[in-house]
């Protein structure tokens, strides 16, 4: 190392040796990655980026929470791009990473410690020992699988809160927090289309060569799944955003905010059809549903169950829009014949009868994709779980289910109190986009897993956690006219 330092020192002080040296080096470089492959070339780039990112970092913790937001949208794509490297756990280190840093600042700043004291974190970390202690399940599923499945359920969770809570806790946070969500979904949107209208790239297309085509691909019609995981995920985080963006169209801001909120939600209504994900039409009515209730308007409530009606009855008993394929497919949502659902029903039976004599469960990670890889001898290992509530209940036995369900339940009953007496019309009308929208995904996820996987996780627990700020955040009502 000391003789390559100083050859390059020498050769700055002399540049007839410059090219030589960058020759060498280029060579170098290219042997290295047909040796060890494209992991040379990313650290190369990837070191110098890593070391300013730390600086950043350690002068100004939060922005580890924008660097989490961004690149929760974002994961999904990069690992489709390069494949062989484990960009996911990159969240992880993300967490923990911008933890040192505001550990490292509270011993020369003042860190309102008192904020983090509140029933939404203690939640998250009862569930997380819960977790903890599911590694001891008799039924003995990898420690692998365990790690890689509680993720998403609960690590995300006790990590992000918390930090959100400490360093994002104003009121232009949340407006910031808004802005880089609903960005990165209208980004998603248009991606899609593009892909629906130009195609895949070269990495997307091998990852549906690879396997992916068979749930992507079907009647020749591609399921569009833009930058995100799967389709499944688009069209769920899609219809989420809808629902955001549609109660924040008809809060009290100025006219071009809501006809860019209302652009916003038509973009992702469209995201959401063309990914052909039957389940986003869950996420869309349940959140709408939450909207109309806390709405406090009962005119507003009535049309909008008549049109929600309207909506239901053109799906079920007309044939009206048979042309696209995308509302063919959603039509299919309503069909209690649908050969989908039996299959998921018939899984569900075998899931009862292995389960009752297992009030704890098969264990974390025993069941879906992480079952399949890292504990492939389980019998649960060879049912498809489908939906998040199903997957929970096989992980963590009718005890757990319980258990988490009456979390997530209490978790909305005060969100929506905290909604309903809050002030601040602006304020309100924000968390009441986000509580709408935390109840869509979560009826949601009674169909498909939506809650579990990244950007959704992310949006609802720090969604969770400006909520919970709520009451701190209000200030009493504007004059009319001075709105936003």
């Amino acid at each position: 190392m000391t003789f390559l330092t100083s050859t390059a020192l020498h050769a700055t002080r002399s540049p007839w040796l410059l090219g030589p040296v960058v020759a060498a080096a280029t060579v170098a470089v290219g042997w290295l990655t047909s040796r060890v492959g494209v992991l040379v070339p990313l650290a190369l780039v990837g070191l110098p980026l890593a070391v300013f990112g730390l600086v950043a970092l350690f002068r100004m913790p939060r922005r580890g929470v924008l660097a989490f937001i961004g690149y929760c949208f974002l994961v999904m794509t990069i690992n489709r791009h390069f494949r062989g490297v484990p960009f996911g756990l990159g969240i992880d280190g993300m967490l923990v990473l911008t933890w040192v840093a505001v550990l490292f600042h509270s011993s020369r700043t003042v860190v309102q410690w008192g904020r983090i004291r509140n029933d939404l974190c203690y939640l998250g970390l009862a569930w997380f020992v819960i977790n903890l202690l599911e590694v001891a399940n008799p039924a003995g599923a990898s420690l692998a699988g365990w790690y890689y499945e509680m993720r998403g359920t609960t690590f995300y969770w006790v990590l992000s809160v918390p930090l959100a809570m400490l360093l994002f806790y104003r009121l232009q946070d949340l407006r910031l927090f808004l802005g880089l969500v609903l960005g990165f979904s209208v980004a998603g949107a248009l991606y899609g289309l593009k892909q629906k209208t130009i195609g895949p790239d070269a990495a997307e297309q091998l990852w549906l060569a690879s396997g992916a085509a068979k749930t992507h691909v079907l009647f020749g019609v591609l399921r569009v799944f833009s930058y995100y995981s799967e389709a499944a995920q688009f069209g769920a985080s899609q219809a989420h955003i809808a629902v955001v963006s549609l109660v924040l169209a008809v809060g009290p801001f100025r006219w071009w905010k809501r006809m860019l909120f209302g652009l916003t939600a038509a973009l992702c209504l469209e995201g959401m059809l063309i990914s052909g994900t039957r389940g986003a039409l869950f996420v869309l009515v349940a959140g709408v549903f939450m909207w109309l209730v806390l709405s406090k308007q009962l005119k507003v409530l009535v049309l909008g169950g008549l049109l929600a009606g309207g909506a239901f009855g053109v799906l079920k008993y007309t044939t009206i829009g048979n042309g696209n394929a995308s509302i063919v497919r959603m039509r299919t949502s309503l069909d209690p014949n649908d050969a989908s659902l039996q299959v998921r029903l018939r899984n569900q039976a075998r899931l009862r009868e292995y389960l009752a004599p297992r009030p704890f469960g098969g264990g974390v990670g025993s069941i879906g994709m992480w079952g399949e890889k890292y504990n492939a001898g389980k019998y649960l290992s060879t049912i498809a779980p489908d939906s998040y509530f199903v997957k929970i209940w096989a992980e963590y036995g009718i005890v757990g289910f319980v258990i988490w369900l009456g979390m997530m339940l209490y978790i909305l009953g005060k969100s929506c109190g905290i909604v309903w007496r809050t002030r601040n019309p602006r304020l309100r009308q924000m968390l009441l986009a986000l509580t709408a929208g935390y109840f869509g995904v979560l009826m949601g996820s009674y169909g498909n897993e939506v809650m579990n996987q990244m950007p959704t996780a992310m949006i609802v627990y720090l969604g969770w956690a400006f909520v919970f700020l709520g009451p701190t955040l209000d200030t009493p009502r504007k004059p009319v006219g001075q709105e936003g």
